[in-house]
């Protein structure tokens, strides 16, 4: 049987009668473009967030982008964030027309090191994106200090935190603006593409809506600032309405999921995820660090055993992304771990069965490392 780190067919099954009643749902509603689900999902997606409001988009990058141009930043602007993230968060920031400037990460939880982020701070400097990667937070406190005190906004991506807090407040409250993502393999994922943006602003939120709209406040209502067609399809809201409601289920598998992981791995040699002060971890991805990891995820192909590595090419370090000036050598922490992390099967519905498989493979496997 082949293993790999995601799955949604076990939980299709379960939830197989409702996903087809929310596809009937919409079919049957008589408008099938920005209609009763799109709003719905977005009034119960920023009630469940605690925020004002919510702007469902079409997918994780654009809702990154939009953000940050509902934010006023654009062409010569700098954005300063991460390279150990997914591409799309830099390319978002590219796509506005700013520039993404780097700091490194912490060697304990692979997130922002923000002890970096003011020496890294230029006049030309507009926004600061930390990324909550993996399924908690950045260290907001000393960020949003110190964007107070240098009249700086901040943009959560919080694509791999949905449901996730930060000293007791959810992940996309902490900043002015917040992205998601709900492609189908996060927290809180759709059956396709999609996104969300949310804020406590009303003219932020505002201008978010003519953005997704090709800059107009309503239908064919003359366009200020031309935009693109980024909208939230209908299916995808219905279904998330859904999944909404088991949105805190998940999260609470997908912690036993990573409690199994600790118990099983927790006297090899493995490196396991840390959660940082004051967090509560969603466990997007379980990503464990290894010096001979290639070693490990090759071995592993011979028990049917298949891996991601998240990530194994930091963003800085890309030929599309040269322009930026940062090669190699520029953020050691981060590119340390480009070569010794990856990723063990993660999601709610992961059978024990399947789990065991992947734990007494890496045993045997490091045992003769």
């Amino acid at each position: 049987m082949t293993t790999r780190v995601w799955d949604y067919l076990p939980e299709y099954e379960k939830e197989r009668a409702e996903i087809l009643d929310a596809v009937e749902t919409v079919f049957r509603s008589g408008q099938l473009v920005l209609g009763a689900s799109v709003r719905g999902f977005e009034e119960e997606f920023a009630a469940y967030l605690g925020t004002a409001h919510c702007a469902g988009v079409d997918n994780g990058t654009n809702a990154v982008k939009l953000g940050l141009q509902a934010l006023g930043v654009g062409q010569g602007d700098e954005v300063i964030t991460v390279s150990n993230t997914a591409a799309p968060t830099v390319v978002a920031i590219d796509s506005t027309g700013a520039r993404a400037v780097f700091v490194d990460v912490r060697e304990d939880d692979f997130l922002m090191d923000t002890s970096q982020v003011e020496a890294a701070i230029t006049p030309a400097t507009t926004c600061l994106l930390p990324v909550h990667l993996y399924g908690q937070c950045v260290d907001m406190a000393p960020l949003r200090a110190l964007a107070d005190r240098r009249g700086l906004a901040v943009l959560e991506d919080c694509a791999q935190a949905h449901g996730a807090e930060h000293h007791g407040a959810k992940a996309g409250t902490l900043g002015d603006v917040a992205a998601f993502s709900f492609y189908p393999t996060k927290v809180l994922g759709a059956y396709g593409d999609g996104g969300a943006v949310v804020t406590d602003d009303a003219e932020t939120d505002a201008a978010l809506r003519r953005l997704r709209y090709y800059g107009m406040a309503e239908r064919y209502y003359t366009v200020g600032t031309p935009a693109h067609n980024s909208r939230l399809d209908e299916v995808h809201a219905e279904i998330l309405r859904r999944k909404l409601t088991r949105l805190d289920t998940y999260i609470a598998d997908r912690r036993r999921v990573a409690r199994r992981y600790a118990e099983g791995l927790g006297d090899t040699g493995l490196r396991l995820p840390t959660t940082a002060p004051g967090n509560t971890h969603v466990h997007y991805v379980y990503v464990v660090r290894h010096p001979r990891r290639d070693d490990i995820v090759e071995r592993l192909k011979a028990y049917d055993i298949h891996l991601n590595i998240s990530y194994p090419w930091p963003v800085h370090t890309m030929t599309g992304f040269a322009h930026l000036g940062r090669g190699r050598g520029s953020l050691p922490v981060t590119e340390r771990l480009a070569g010794e992390i990856f990723s063990l099967p993660m999601y709610p519905s992961l059978p024990f069965d399947v789990q065991d498989r992947v734990i007494d493979a890496l045993r045997e496997v490091l045992s003769t490392l």
